[in-house]
């Protein structure tokens, strides 16, 4: 049966844009810190101090003094006076919590390929402090890259590509870099709400071991599979991973103050329909690691391969990242056999968004690789036509005039990159030495640098969290569709009144929002109104609203769709 609701736009609840986007902290600078107040120590405005690790081949750890070597089944604590040494796949079962003392140490060993698993309906509460971190490191007496498997974690959030013998409603998948399947690898589901727990100021060190002699078996040192927006991730440092520093397969989790420091392949990978939203990023590269099987990028981002069609689209959106490449202020010289490539590589459809942040020290720039994708970035200027969006931010003289943009035949070529740039304030014509750190190139990396910037620095201002990224509603992305048979509003154009017509597979938690074209909220319809199994319409009066475009945001269970309306009369 049909249900119809009749609301009155603008008579429910009316809220502004920063009510709804909590996540975000709004910032005047471009990249991951703000202008030096001139102190130092965890009481300073450089997020990395006190817990952060820039040599950590030199640190000294504890010796093991309790061994892991079997899956974790109950509720279980370690505590920070052990150091725990693991040994193989070691999995915290579902329904389990494994909770993480403050300061504690845990080892990985090599010869077992060692790796922690928290698998879907698990949980891992490591939540450090400022001043007694959690470290997963190698327990090598030389510590090097890929020493051990790495941390991974797994959640019931969407992804939109399955296994041969996974399910596909939802849709499920192994994690990838193990050389066989088992249960507790599987991830994927419905729930982009779900919660895996806590991770907070957490180190974890020369990860990223290959599991198999067959490609692309590695690890990563933090790699996240379905993992819902109900997680907490925050203030974590990889440091020498084997592959990629962080990857994102699906899910909606955000995350905040991550650092990917001298890591061999991708420091941020997005993969499978991530989309949450990520906020201060450091990434810092060794001109001497790179990975010899590929191109080693700064964000590398796909939807999946070959990359069209699936949905959820890979959608996060990242902002206040500062990305410093192998050359650093372009005055290092790499090595020969270097696989240094892009500080953003956007393929395979992918829609992702990067906005106030900062690149230097890369060989190339953005690349935008083929046509799918390029028709995710293309737009006439007002994001109609538009999921991705690169804006309001500063690529650095450094990197060749001729490499900043790298040209594709998908479309992205060097006069619609110059328009683009131009449309959406992308500063090409600055230096190192005009974003001015405070001290972020040392003479070795393992000296403490400081990204902060100087007060004179050309990236103090310029920073915008306007527009449908921040709110959370993506322009043009339609991904509810692996939960709902159809989202329709009519009559479009809209002159009084427009109908919100949407199925649902299941009685689910629907809201509904209307947006304006700077992604301001105009109006709550619903806010996580209980609607049933089948046919709902919602009657929205236009009457009310300025004549222009609108989009209507539905969202279900974490999961949005976003349509465009045009009210004129």
């Amino acid at each position: 049966m049909k249900k119809i609701y009749t609301l009155a736009a603008l008579a429910l609840l009316t809220i502004s844009a920063s009510a709804q986007t909590a996540f975000w902290t709004g910032t005047s600078y471009r990249g991951a810190f703000p202008v030096t107040d001139g102190l130092s120590g965890v009481s300073s405005n450089n997020w990395t101090a006190g817990w952060a690790n820039w040599d950590p081949q030199i640190t000294v750890y504890p010796a093991p003094t309790t061994t892991i070597n079997t899956n974790i089944t109950t509720n279980t604590t370690w505590t920070s006076g052990n150091t725990y040494l693991l040994v193989g796949n070691i999995s915290v079962t579902p329904g389990s919590t494994l909770t993480i003392q403050p300061g504690t140490v845990i080892r990985g060993d090599k010869a077992s390929k060692a790796c922690l698993i928290i698998t879907k309906g698990a949980k891992i509460i490591a939540q450090g402090t400022p001043t007694n971190p959690i470290v997963f490191t190698s327990n090598e007496s030389s510590r090097n890259p890929a020493d051990w498997g790495g941390v991974v974690l797994l959640g019931n959030g969407l992804v939109n590509t399955a296994c041969a013998t996974c399910t596909t409603t939802p849709r499920t998948n192994y994690i990838e870099g193990f050389a066989t399947n088992f249960p507790e690898i599987l991830y994927g589901g419905s729930n982009n709400a779900d919660n895996s727990g806590v991770m907070s100021y957490c180190r974890i060190e020369f990860a990223g071991v290959a599991l198999s002699t067959t490609p692309n078996s590695e690890l990563n040192s933090l790699t996240m599979g379905g993992v819902g927006s109900g997680t907490q991730i925050d203030h974590i440092q990889v440091s020498f991973g084997g592959d990629d520093g962080f990857e994102w397969f699906g899910g909606a989790v955000n995350a905040k103050y991550l650092i990917s420091f001298r890591t061999l392949d991708d420091d941020l990978d997005t993969d499978f329909g991530y989309s949450g939203r990520v906020q201060f990023g450091l990434v810092v590269r060794d001109k001497d690691l790179s990975d010899g099987a590929g191109d080693s990028n700064g964000f590398e981002s796909d939807n999946f391969n070959p990359g069209v069609g699936r949905l959820p689209i890979t959608n996060a959106v990242f902002s206040n990242i500062t990305c410093v490449g192998p050359k650093r202020d372009g005055l290092t010289t790499l090595p020969a056999g270097e696989k240094f490539e892009r500080g953003i590589f956007t393929r395979r459809n992918t829609a992702i968004s990067i906005h106030n942040s900062i690149f230097c020290g890369w060989e190339k720039g953005w690349q935008v690789n083929g046509a799918s994708t390029f028709d995710n970035y293309n737009t006439t200027g007002s994001m109609l036509d538009s999921m991705g969006v690169v804006k309001n931010t500063v690529i650095t003289t450094d990197i060749p005039s001729n490499a900043r943009f790298v040209t594709d035949a998908g479309g992205a070529n060097s006069a619609w990159y110059n328009t683009y740039a131009g449309a959406n304030g992308i500063d090409t014509t600055k230096t190192v030495t005009q974003v001015a750190f405070v001290n972020g190139f040392p003479t070795n990396l393992y000296n403490t640098p400081d990204f902060r910037l100087a007060a004179a620095s050309i990236a103090a201002g310029g920073a915008s969290f306007t527009g449908p990224q921040f709110f959370g509603g993506f322009t043009g992305v339609e991904q509810l569709n692996v939960l709902t048979n159809s989202f329709n509003v009519y009559p479009n154009p809209a002159t009084q009144n427009t109908n919100i017509a949407f199925n649902l597979i299941e009685n689910n938690k629907v809201s509904v929002t209307v947006i304006d074209m700077l992604g301001n909220v105009v109006s709550v319809i619903a806010h996580e109104n209980e609607f049933n199994k089948g046919n709902n319409t919602l009657s929205l009066n236009t009457a009310n609203l300025a004549n222009g475009i609108y989009y209507i945001s539905l969202e279900v269970n974490g999961v949005k769709e976003t349509k465009k309306l045009i009210v004129t009369k």
